[in-house]
């Protein structure tokens, strides 16, 4: 079964599927990954430019972003072998990041020529073209070809899609958690719980992808479907999220070994506490306000719309669980206030209710305009925050 729009409305009617084609062999993702490459080729581009200008080298910054520099440490001596940094809260360590996308950037090292850096840079790269294709397949089989199309693309011109062209997890993550999705309203459900552990050895967030699909085995359980197959899935799920917990608690000597070396970035859950404050500054504070600040404020009260647009459209649960707990830790997360933009880049389906609005703008030049200036807009967003703000996430 699988599901589709009814007509111009955004409601979901269960359709027959046995006769649709897999996701690798759906033509219409070759203009859809040319369309997100080119607005990504957008933003490094003038990032490039940005930096020349500077004197520092775009693919230098793009490999030497913020966290970067962890998961290349990691892929270089592994976790026994990094140094902790000394910081405010106490000292930084790699145990904090977990182990997918070090664990890749070490092997493309090994099999080819490329340096640390630019093998970082290789893997989020293609990892992001397999997470533009994993939102595509899910929205395609959701709502139709036209929407994925553009939903791919919305998601390479977010504010925040400079991290997609950046030696970051996240984009790891997203490939894993796509397709595993995917595999869910597929009702593929070995293959969701398998692609779920990876994501959950990718980043913290894979417990919000555990949820959904658990969540969502669960629902298909207790409906009378699915059977042994939705119940692996249901088991499957948590284990490389909790498995690189448990392992780091055993380095550690302490079960919450994992969340004390978090704490050195102040990252716990306060259940919207600081975020609470963190708004309250933002709209009485009489000092400098920096952009990127009013950026994520705006990313997200946006998200929480997009998110009860969602459910009015009645997305399926685990998509619905995968937004609605990725939307949980970015806002009820301590840490610092400008990083849950990006923390909620991989919640793709918030993507889907813009994608069915923008799929309805019948002139291809109109729409294409939309999306050349939302990708130019990124791009000089993506500058502004790798070489101007001071602090960036």
């Amino acid at each position: 079964m699988r599901t589709e729009l009814v007509g111009r409305s955004s409601q979901y009617r269960p359709v027959d599927q046995e006769s649709r084609p897999t996701a690798a062999s759906v033509p219409g993702v070759v203009p859809a990954l040319l369309g997100y490459a080119a607005a990504r080729a957008v933003g490094v581009l003038l990032l490039a430019a940005w930096g020349a200008h500077r004197g520092v080298p775009g693919v230098y910054r793009l490999s030497s972003m913020w966290d970067a520099y962890w998961y290349q440490d990691i892929a270089v001596h592994g976790y026994a072998g990094s140094t902790p940094v000394p910081g405010p809260h106490g000292p930084y360590e790699v145990y904090a990041f977990f182990p997918a996308y070090p664990m890749l950037i070490r092997a493309v090292g090994l099999l080819t020529p490329l340096s640390v850096n630019h093998a970082a840079l290789a893997v989020a790269w293609i990892a992001s073209l397999a997470a533009a294709w994993g939102i595509f397949a899910v929205a395609d089989r959701l709502y139709g070809r036209r929407v994925a199309a553009v939903a791919a693309v919305l998601w390479g011109v977010t504010p925040y899609a400079v991290v997609e062209s950046a030696a970051y997890s996240e984009l790891v993550f997203t490939a894993f958690a796509a397709w595993s999705v995917y595999a869910v309203v597929a009702r593929r459900w070995v293959w969701a719980g398998t692609l779920c552990v990876l994501a959950g050895l990718s980043r913290p967030t894979g417990i919000a992808l555990a949820a959904a699909v658990s969540g969502a085995a669960l629902w298909e359980l207790v409906q009378g479907r699915g059977g042994p197959r939705a119940a692996a899935a249901m088991v499957l799920a948590p284990l490389g999220f909790a498995g690189f917990v448990g392992w780091v608690g055993l380095r550690k000597g302490r079960w919450d070994g994992y969340f004390r070396v978090q704490d050195a970035w102040q990252s716990h859950l306060d259940y919207g506490r600081s975020t609470f404050y963190s708004f309250k500054d933002l709209l009485t504070d009489r000092d400098t306000v920096w952009l990127a600040a009013v950026v994520v404020g705006v990313v997200l009260v946006g998200s929480g719309l997009l998110f009860a647009v969602s459910l009015i459209q009645r997305q399926p649960p685990v998509l619905l669980l995968f937004s609605g707990a990725m939307l949980v830790l970015a806002l009820g997360d301590a840490a610092y206030f400008n990083s849950r933009a990006r923390f909620l880049l991989p919640a793709f389906g918030l993507l889907l209710p813009l994608a069915t609005g923008l799929s309805r703008v019948r002139n291809r030049a109109t729409l294409v305009l939309i999306l050349a200036t939302a990708a130019l807009c990124s791009a000089v967003y993506g500058g502004y925050v790798a070489f101007v703000y001071p602090d960036a996430p």
